[in-house]
């Protein structure tokens, strides 16, 4: 087990990451909750609501089950209404812990639940799809979605743990592994260029979910998003980054209906837009547009977006987006791989960018899968070690040493790019 450590004003918490962290949850439950509700889907509770449930138990506390509808159509008020009211029915209190169970609209919805329920109460986020991991779980963002906009209405609220169990990856569809790579990619691209490098050379690892490769990409991913998250806990300026791709991507989620495409899906091809447009407003090299665009075709993601009956659509759905200002879109742009800043764009660029990275021949309902992979593959991810806890304040300085280290290791070979541990060793390569 690894652990990376969020530190923030609105609390301070854990992120396990490992084997069997399901069956230790009951670990992470307050002495002092009066109660425990798990909040999940059926399709999740089907798959690990036993686990959960029986690791819960050795609490000895009263505990509830309650399940949403399975989809990201039913992440709005209504369905929050419904959990409001099982909780009240129930005479649940403010010492009651909620454990959101499932992926990212499970725990959109619980964490906005538990921000609001009587004004707060304690909420652990245990995310069961690798986008959740890796993105949706970490940071304190909660909401539901409103018919004009994806996650308009919501709090800032940080749970008290999060504990990422790898093994439930096991139970996913291709498809949702494909679209938590999407974000796993972001966080190289908008921090960390060697983490880049090191995702396009292991894709068919990471794709085949083995487990190192695995458990050191949702690690690191959680160390970037750690430190921004620790920078701007509120998003009032440079966690903004985080939503590399995400203008286009809830254009297209707004467009085509939520749940048509994944949310991964549509932040994948968002980010190839976005990499089009900082070609065209930073200067962004074409070749790295050109490399965004086959990573994420590699992992299996769309890389054109459907049209959406015309620009209108998308500028309409983009001025309400939360980076925009009275009005004013807002994209998160490239200078390199590795580095992201937030500015404006001129409408016949964005235009033009819509013009090349749109069809009217794209599915709707996208039925996107991830090219065939080796059944056996060789661990070569970077080591993480048992039962570490990582500081994200300390995370940049090492990094930069560990790179440094890789760098000086590949001098006069030709690959100068990679993470590859604490002790900089390059692992034996097939090439």
């Amino acid at each position: 087990m690894s652990i990376v450590r969020v530190n923030v004003p609105g609390g301070s918490y854990p992120i396990q990451i490992g084997k069997n962290i399901l069956r230790q949850l009951g670990t992470s439950i307050p002495p002092d909750a009066s109660a425990i509700v798990v909040l999940s889907n059926p399709t999740v509770r089907a798959l690990h609501g036993d686990a959960a449930l029986n690791a819960l138990k050795v609490t000895g506390k009263d505990i509830y089950h309650f399940d949403i509808p399975d989809g990201e159509q039913y992440k709005n008020l209504d369905t929050l209404n419904s959990v409001f009211t099982f909780m009240l029915e129930n005479k649940l209190d403010r010492k009651s812990v909620w454990v959101a169970l499932g992926g990212g609209v499970v725990g959109d919805l619980g964490g906005f639940a538990a921000a609001t329920f009587m004004r707060g109460i304690r909420f652990i986020q245990v995310p069961t799809t690798l986008l959740a991991q890796v993105d949706s779980s970490v940071g304190g963002k909660t909401a539901v979605n409103h018919p004009l906009g994806k996650n308009l209405i919501g709090a800032f609220y940080q749970p008290i743990a999060v504990d990422i169990d790898i093994d439930v990856l096991k139970t996913l569809p291709q498809r949702e592994i494909s679209a938590g790579l999407a974000e796993v990619i972001k966080y190289g691209l908008i921090m960390d260029s060697e983490f880049f490098d090191w995702c396009e050379e292991f894709a068919d690892e990471l794709i085949a979910l083995e487990p190192e490769a695995i458990t050191y990409a949702i690690h690191r991913s959680c160390e970037l998003k750690a430190q921004v998250v620790e920078e701007d806990e509120k998003e009032s300026n440079r966690r903004m980054i985080l939503n590399f791709g995400h203008t286009f991507a809830h254009a297209i989620e707004n467009g085509i209906g939520y749940g048509e495409w994944l949310h991964g899906e549509a932040v994948g091809c968002g980010m190839v837009q976005a990499a089009e447009l900082s070609a065209l407003v930073t200067q962004f090299p074409k070749e790295d547009v050109e490399r965004v665009r086959a990573l994420v075709e590699k992992i299996g993601c769309p890389t054109v977006a459907p049209t959406l009956g015309g620009n209108d659509k998308w500028f309409d759905t983009m001025k309400l987006d939360k980076k925009a200002t009275a009005g004013k879109i807002k994209f998160v742009v490239l200078d390199k791989i590795g580095q992201a800043k937030v500015q404006g764009a001129p409408q016949e660029l964005v235009s033009l960018v819509l013009k090349n990275t749109t069809s009217a021949d794209v599915e709707t309902t996208s039925t996107s899968t991830a090219s065939e992979v080796p059944k056996t593959v060789k661990a070569a991810a970077p080591e993480v070690v048992e039962s570490t806890v990582v500081d994200s304040a300390e995370v940049a300085a090492e990094m930069a040493r560990r790179a440094q280290m890789a760098r000086d290791a590949g001098a006069g070979t030709g690959r100068t790019g990679g993470i590859y541990g604490v002790d900089g060793k390059r692992p034996d390569s097939d090439d």
